[in-house]
């Protein structure tokens, strides 16, 4: 399979990876031979790249550190709890609480496998699927940093709801969360206070876990919000939240100035501020963590050469494996190019086609 941009992709093309709403369901299967109103459809809600199969890289598998159906059970699970706040009902911490341990699971189980930060996103879970991989990345990072279960437990619910105070909510729930906030109440800047009064009122929750979503904007050097909190007065928690959601804001998310990174762009925007805004030890377990050059991605090399990342090298996200494009195409003389081996070349771009 390759990752391609949504304009680069022709009818008859055979979708390679499902797509799901934002409550988990699947809105085309993987295996479905795309039409021209799929494509119209998927442009209009916000697609803008997909994978497809490709006879040339047909055994070419996306590791997934966490699996499918996991994945689509935490979507379930957030889409349940969010209209749960929307309708001022309480919410279910048991069901959130099994989601995040099937997810620690396995994730346990594949420390190996580098998080991949291609998933396809509609407009429609764009908002959930930011919060599921904000989630997954700040449990690998946790895992990596060496925190026992227990502690993984509250950053994997803390990652999943840390942007819970941007739900909208009926406007008497809304009057009582605005009572003692500051400033201007529509800033956007205060849904961090938002989502600590609304976690605070799940007694099941440790009190660490609201101060996920109150501190996940804050900066070890001060120039965050919403108290400009600096260093070891920022919870643990927080600091690797915070790298979580900024690094995916920058590949799938709003970006910069609009416009949205490459992983490989996003790791070096991300390290000029280790040390600074975020805490330099969790930044450097990030990205030894993270697929730079994802399986499916389109390259150029230093040589010239175009081709496919088909394997990765734990460790080295940097250096991953290269199958080249051929002229004519040879299944039998398939050339393909380890980059952890041939430490004189590079790759220089990643190709949208």
């Amino acid at each position: 399979m390759r990752y391609v941009s949504i304009d680069s992709v022709e009818p008859g093309m055979v979708l390679a990876r499902s797509i799901y709403t934002s409550d988990g369901l699947a809105l085309l299967n993987k295996g479905v031979q795309l039409t021209v109103g799929m494509l119209s459809t998927l442009r209009r809600l916000g697609v803008t790249a997909i994978y497809i199969q490709d006879e040339r890289f047909a055994e070419v598998v996306m590791e997934e550190i966490v699996s499918e159906q996991t994945r689509r059970e935490a979507l379930a699970s957030l889409s349940t709890t969010v209209q749960c706040i929307q309708a001022g009902k309480h919410i279910s911490s048991k069901t959130i609480s099994e989601t995040t341990s099937n997810l620690i699971d396995e994730i346990m189980r594949n420390q190996k496998v580098l998080v991949n930060l291609t998933d396809i996103r509609t407009k429609d879970n764009a908002m959930f699927m930011h919060a599921l991989q904000v989630c997954t990345l700040s449990t690998v990072m946790g895992v990596h940093l060496g925190l026992p279960r227990a502690q993984l437990q509250e950053l994997a619910i803390g990652g999943l709801l840390h942007d819970i105070g941007k739900c909208e909510v009926p406007n008497e729930q809304k009057k009582e969360e605005d009572d003692g906030l500051e400033g201007n109440k529509d800033d956007s800047k205060q849904h961090t206070w938002r989502g600590y009064k609304r976690l605070r009122k799940i007694k099941e929750f440790s009190i660490t876990i609201p101060h996920v979503a109150l501190q996940h904007h804050e900066c070890i050097d001060g120039s965050g919000y919403p108290r400009q909190l600096k260093g070891e007065d920022i919870h643990r928690y927080a600091k690797i939240v915070a790298i979580a959601n900024f690094f995916d804001n920058l590949v799938a998310g709003p970006g910069v100035d609009g416009k949205r990174m490459l992983p490989h762009e996003a790791t070096e925007f991300l390290m000029g501020f280790a040390g600074k805004r975020f805490d330099l030890e969790t930044v450097i377990t990030f990205l030894r963590c993270i697929a730079i050059y994802p399986n499916g991605t389109s390259v150029k090399l230093s040589t010239g050469q175009i081709g496919v990342v088909v394997g990765q090298h734990g460790g080295l996200p940097a250096r991953p494996i290269v199958r080249l494009f051929q002229k004519d195409w040879d299944e039998h003389n398939v050339r393909e190019i380890d980059l952890a081996k041939e430490t004189t070349m590079f790759i220089t771009q990643v190709l949208n086609e």
